[in-house]
């Protein structure tokens, strides 16, 4: 029975898809629910699974192809074996035809290793699925070894580079290439400015050090971070500074009423931001199983579109990295953007005396359109004043 394999129904803010890797070829056997193609959008990687057991027996749309939702991409006929696959009918060719054909090259390589007559089993593909390019065979061809000439002419001792010099040529995926056009949209289309800040950790570490043992016990194995504290620092603070809170839409300027804080997550893909809904309304125990959940779907590259669409602020923390200071880019149409660091002990005057403690540059950049210099150093000061006192988070002081 022949089935259609079609892209999914995408949301309204993802236009087309292209299809990134095809896991089965045509002809061969697949169980049901098997991985058999990813197509990749602007913001998730999806994956299509096979419905039934069986085989491939056409494929629409090859990797690189852009597709629309729910456009036709394979055939699939169900309950085929794999013996099913179509088998090469060509005459033998030459030897050293046969040798190229055996392996996956571009038309204009083949060409040039036949002319060339080279052992196209030696030469080592960049292109995409490790096909051989006309630059692999260029680069082998030079290196190949050539008689020497016939009494040389003498001359001066030219420098000779030795060892191998690898450039390796890969296209932009789809993710990443949208996450450069945001960062040129927010570098090109707002008026960013950036302003710092430092902060005391000294009392959210004791705090977190005296009950994080407790806080895992009863919040069956929930362990206490920092980021929930900079969550819900920044939650009280957006509820004083409803600037910071807004986005601009074209001439207007929209008040958010909720506080929806983003969270930066580094993956193998690019950074993506899933988003936090009504922090003032979480505990911390609820945003750190949240944050931890959106991590581990990062890693697996299990985020969902709903889950990255939205936000009103953001934090990312470089600070996970080693990064002692850095100027975060916003993360449009949002007004501002929290960066946090990491955490080193320096030597501070404290009451006219010098005491080592452990400091954390904070950096919050903003749309000055939107944002005034004053509302946006009262707002990080705020935030600050709060992480060094964490009990007037809960006293709303």
């Amino acid at each position: 029975m022949a089935i259609e394999i079609k892209a999914p129904q995408f949301p309204e803010s993802v236009a087309d898809g292209t299809i990134a890797t095809w896991y089965k070829k045509v002809g061969e056997a697949v169980s049901r629910d098997e991985l058999i193609v990813d197509i990749e959008t602007d913001k998730v990687v999806l994956e299509i699974v096979a419905p039934e057991d069986g085989v491939i027996s056409e494929i629409i749309k090859g990797e690189g192809d852009v597709v629309l939702s729910l456009e036709l991409i394979a055939m699939f006929t169900a309950g085929a074996a794999a013996n099913a696959a179509p088998t090469a009918t060509e005459a033998p060719a030459a030897a050293p035809a046969a040798a190229v054909a055996d392996v996956k090259a571009s038309p204009a390589a083949r060409q040039m290793i036949e002319e060339n007559n080279l052992d196209a089993s030696k030469i080592a593909g960049s292109g995409k699925g490790g096909v051989i390019t006309k630059e692999d065979v260029m680069a082998a061809s030079t290196s190949a070894p050539k008689a020497a000439p016939v009494a040389p002419a003498p001359a001066a001792p030219i420098p000779v580079i030795t060892g191998e010099r690898i450039e390796k040529r890969v296209q932009m995926t789809r993710m990443r290439a949208r996450i450069a056009e945001r960062l040129l949209e927010a570098k090109q289309g707002t008026a960013m400015l950036t302003t710092f800040n430092e902060v005391n950790m000294q009392p959210v570490m004791n705090l977190r050090n005296q009950y994080k043992d407790l806080f895992e016990k009863t919040h069956n194995g929930t362990r206490l971070g920092f980021m929930s504290f900079f969550v819900k620092a920044a939650t009280e603070a957006l509820k004083r500074f409803p600037a910071v809170n807004a986005s601009i839409d074209g001439n207007d300027i929209v008040y958010h009423g909720y506080q929806d804080v983003g969270i930066a997550v580094s993956t193998e893909k690019g950074l993506v931001v899933p988003v936090l809904r009504d922090t003032d309304q979480m505990s911390l125990a609820d945003i750190e199983n949240k944050i931890r959940e959106y991590g581990l779907k990062g890693r697996d590259g299990k985020l969902t579109i709903e889950e990255m669409t939205g936000g009103t602020f953001t934090i990312t923390n470089g600070g996970v990295f080693g990064s002692l200071m850095s100027t975060p880019i916003l993360n449009p149409p949002q007004a501002a953007i929290l960066g946090m660091h990491k955490i080193q002990e320096r030597p501070m005057a404290v009451n006219g005396k010098v005491e080592i403690l452990p400091m954390m540059y904070l950096a919050l950049s903003y749309d000055h359109r939107l944002i005034d210099g004053k509302d946006s150093v009262q707002f990080l000061v705020t935030i600050k004043e709060l992480l060094e006192d964490p009990a007037r988070i809960l006293l709303d002081v």
